[in-house]
């Protein structure tokens, strides 16, 4: 039986702890990879670790995601390094202070145009790609916090709601372009740096690992809309069920 290509995969915000635990699920696969984030000296961490583990190649770039304003050139920049584009992983994002965002304009700005403007333009930029080749997975970290919005983190849920329903529209769009496909993730609670600031004790959070393990599972199928776990799809609905009268007496 021949085995699959092997992946080629761009991994924006590889320094979070989902993108490297999905990182590393692809170098196991000896895939092929470009990580990209701020940190050059975190990243080559990154790299080496994941050539230990069996990918075919890494490569480190370092770069301010949100101010890029080339983002399709990036994309064929990396391909050439790595023959190609398969795979776009869109992993990058602010959580915020919700109480300093209400009044900080600078604050508020930051968190919208990371989560929502430059998280969007990247996606524009791979589904051009992906539309163009008829193939390729573009799979973007989006949040259940952009099903409703609640007093504890409207900000970054409403950047959230904006990239959930871009990813939608470019799943639509690529239904129709071969074998391309757009899936938008939306963890729940996750344990990671951005949330060592909370409680973190309690069954509904989860581990980078298992919503890497998710996310790994939708690039090969599935879509277009994941939640993470799968239980959170049902927690929403039932939030998104409750009436304002009580909602508004809910501190959620």
């Amino acid at each position: 039986m021949t085995a699959p290509p092997a992946r080629r995969v761009v991994i924006l915000g590889a320094q979070s702890a989902i993108a490297e635990a999905c990182a590393r699920r692809f170098a196991a696969e000896s895939a092929s990879l470009v990580i990209v984030g701020r940190d050059l000296g975190r990243l080559n961490e990154i790299a080496n670790d994941l050539a230990a583990r069996g990918a075919a190649q890494v490569h480190a770039a370092a770069l301010d995601l949100a101010a890029e304003q080339r983002p399709a050139e990036r994309f064929l920049e990396w391909g050439h390094r790595i023959g190609g584009v398969t795979h776009v992983l869109i992993a990058f994002g602010t959580l915020g202070d919700q109480t300093r965002m209400e009044s900080d304009v600078d604050a508020a700005r930051l968190a919208l145009e990371t989560n929502f403007t430059a998280a969007a333009l990247w996606a524009l930029a791979a589904a051009d790609l992906f539309e163009r080749q008829r193939s390729g997975v573009l799979v973007a970290i989006g949040s259940v916090a952009g099903d409703r919005g609640r007093r504890s983190n409207y900000v970054y849920g409403a950047a959230k709601a904006g990239l959930g329903v871009l990813m939608q529209g470019i799943a639509h769009r690529l239904h129709h372009a071969g074998d391309a496909r757009a899936v938008l993730i939306k963890p729940g609670l996750v344990e990671t740096p951005m949330t060592g600031h909370m409680d973190v004790s309690g069954r509904l959070w989860a581990r980078p690992e298992e919503i890497a393990a998710i996310i790994h599972r939708a690039g090969a199928k599935g879509g277009p809309v994941v939640y993470a776990p799968a239980r959170w799809r049902w927690i929403m609905l039932a939030i998104r069920a409750l009436p304002a009268f009580v909602m508004h007496h809910t501190r959620l």
